[in-house]
């Protein structure tokens, strides 16, 4: 088994994902795979998208990479129209040649949200505003007929290691580039993580047993935040302070 790095919802934070870099290159890790949302918001899309288009890694779009590149610009949100304005062809077309999930040896399944859609939380629920961890029942539901020993998804931004009734290992390594966030879908909610931290993962099998690191790393988020600021996105700059969004 290789040991794989997994990073999620980068969102254009480019200085984020440097650091990220850096550290699982330290790590000597075999393989990376990155699970989408890799350039939506009022960052460095336009770094990122070519940084990533450069990587040697299995990646998959996210719900924001798919808007890009299906929706009508006049519908993108702020994040999304942001980073839409900063490409060209070439980028999109590189957007539009991912898959939607990935399938590795019947061993591992690389989701964004869930098998069925990129804008469900497979493990999280929204209650009262806020996300709680989802049921075992709830998540099985979420997977419906999708059986696979290992499961690696985002979305949430939330890091999480969650066995499914003993067979099935779901892994969400959080975000790469923005900690705390808020979302008028399904219903109005936040997310928060409570710090500023850039966040990924690295899955070993050891011995015959999967083994999960979750790995919080410390980068320029001042500098990333006051970019958020300087682009009208005050919610960001918060969320990217600390990990929280304040009203």
């Amino acid at each position: 088994m290789k040991k794989t790095a997994i990073l999620s919802d980068i969102h254009g934070n480019i200085i984020a994902l440097e650091k990220v870099v850096e550290d699982l290159e330290r790590r000597q890790v075999d393989r990376v795979v990155n699970l989408g949302d890799h350039v939506s918001g009022p960052l460095w899309p336009q770094e990122t998208i070519r940084f990533l288009k450069a990587q040697n890694w299995l990646q998959i779009l996210g719900n924001h990479d798919r808007k890009l590149i299906t929706q009508d610009q006049k519908d993108h949100g702020l994040s999304d129209s942001y980073a839409f304005q900063r490409f060209n062809k070439d980028d999109l077309d590189w957007l539009r040649s991912l898959p939607a999930s990935l399938d590795i040896q019947k061993e591992f399944l690389l989701i964004h949200g869930t098998p069925s859609s990129d804008t469900t939380y497979l493990l999280e629920t929204i209650e009262r505003g806020r996300t709680r961890l989802a049921t075992q029942d709830e998540i099985a539901n979420r997977l419906g007929e999708t059986k696979f020993p290992i499961i690696l998804c985002g979305h949430t931004h939330i890091p999480r290691v969650v066995e499914l009734f003993s067979n099935t290992l779901i892994v969400n390594p959080g975000s790469v580039g923005l900690p705390a966030y808020e979302d008028d879908f399904p219903e109005y909610h936040v997310v928060e993580t409570g710090s500023h931290f850039a966040r990924y993962s690295i899955l070993e099998n050891i011995h015959g047993s999967w083994q999960v690191e979750m790995i919080t790393l410390s980068y320029d988020y001042q500098k990333a935040a006051a970019q958020a600021s300087k682009n009208g996105r005050h919610d960001w700059d918060i969320g990217l302070r600390t990990g929280y969004i304040k009203k």
